[in-house]
């Protein structure tokens, strides 16, 4: 079985992929992930992504292409794909590279998903995660495991949030519309608890 998940910044799709990936024994394949862990190594791929991602810019389709092709083949059971095909062409080359059976978007409004990241709290030191209205330190701008200071980034900054979903808006809709033609797009509210949306997933993909 292999899966895809795809929603706006603040809807939860990295929580849920690791839930799927649990659940249904499959390869949890995060694109950012897949291009991070691959500009480690000392390879002539990964030192090209190394640059491109140290100037701020997009990893071409060839590169991503090839990155995600090499670790679907490594998979036993199936994968599941989060934050690939960001545009159409990357979905035409999924289409005719590996057979997805099911699409499902986590649906949140604009304003939800800037209140979600816009709140996030992140330690300089550990680097683990708070949230101003959900997962709240015990002290202010502290944090609980370890007492280094919490910050917010600059990309979790409410107009860099806007930016992000206009990026969404305008490449990945038209993935979904993609999806949903094909008649595989299961829409989910993502505006719920983790364990909702999770059951409500199953619900979807069956036990």
């Amino acid at each position: 079985m292999n899966l895809l998940i795809i929603g706006p910044q603040g809807s939860g799709k990295g929580t849920q992929a690791v839930k799927i990936a649990e659940k249904y024994g499959l390869l949890n394949l995060s694109m950012g992930e897949l291009l991070r862990g691959e500009a480690k190594k000392d390879t002539a791929l990964g030192k090209k992504i190394k640059d491109i991602l140290a100037k701020g810019n997009l990893v071409p389709n060839d590169i991503t292409n090839e990155l995600l092709l090499k670790n679907i083949k490594s998979a036993k059971k199936g994968v599941i794909l989060d934050g690939y095909p960001r545009n159409l062409e990357q979905a035409d080359w999924l289409e005719k590279n590996a057979r997805i059976d099911k699409a499902i978007l986590l649906k949140l409004e604009d304003a939800a998903s800037v209140k979600r990241i816009s709140g996030r709290r992140m330690c300089r030191k550990c680097g683990f995660i708070f949230h101003v209205e959900f997962i709240k330190p015990k002290k202010k701008d502290v944090c609980d495991k370890c007492g280094g200071e919490l910050y917010q980034r600059d990309d979790d900054k409410p107009a860099a949030v806007k930016e992000r979903l206009n990026i969404f808006h305008h490449q990945t809709e038209p993935v979904i519309q993609f999806y949903k033609k094909k008649g595989i797009l299961a829409e989910i509210n993502g505006d719920q608890s983790v364990e909702k949306v999770f059951e409500d997933v199953v619900k979807v993909l069956g036990e």
